[in-house]
């Protein structure tokens, strides 16, 4: 179940989040009633816990083909089939304040899932740092001997980036 919640998790405003929608199905709720919730409990959720998407980001998510329930509705109102609102998005300590708020079994069993997944990730990110730590100091014993060898290693460390969408003219 891990390896299911790690791929709802994705970077937005250099934070990992989780969106509104794919924190309901986990937790057993329709999205109307979770964020009915969370209106409700608004002072548990600073901007640090939740915060809601922009148009643009909202149609980068969607253009990534990652937000399942935005795909083919147009983010407005404006338009037939639109939904109301853009969506939330919430943090590893906001998925965890939901689970509190919408006090349920289901919610509580999730939650533990969520968080596990946010620390799994965190881990990953401490180890690959450490990694590159441990390749620069051999690097820098062995430079002369082993250059073709580090290079190689480099190029395999490197995490593309997914190119953004350019808006606008």
């Amino acid at each position: 179940m891990l390896s299911e919640i790690e791929q709802y998790i994705f970077i937005v405003r250099k934070q990992k989040v989780m969106l509104d929608s794919d924190l309901a199905k986990l937790y057993g709720v329709e999205t109307k009633y979770l964020n009915r919730a969370v209106k409700r409990n608004i002072r548990r959720f600073p901007s640090d816990f939740m915060f809601r998407l922009s148009i643009n980001e909202t149609e980068f998510l969607r253009s990534q083909i990652v937000i399942s329930d935005l795909r083919c509705q147009p983010v407005t109102s404006k338009m037939p089939g639109g939904s109301r609102y853009l969506p939330h998005v919430f943090t590893e300590h906001g998925a965890l304040m939901l689970a509190n708020v919408l006090n349920s079994e289901a919610a509580a069993e999730a939650s533990i899932q969520v968080v596990r997944s946010f620390v799994r990730l965190r881990e990953m990110v401490i180890s690959h740092a450490e990694l590159s730590r441990k390749l620069a100091d051999l690097e820098k014993k062995y430079d002369t001997q082993f250059k073709i060898v580090f290079e190689a290693i480099h190029k395999l460390m490197v995490i593309p980036e997914v190119p953004k969408k350019k808006i606008g003219i």
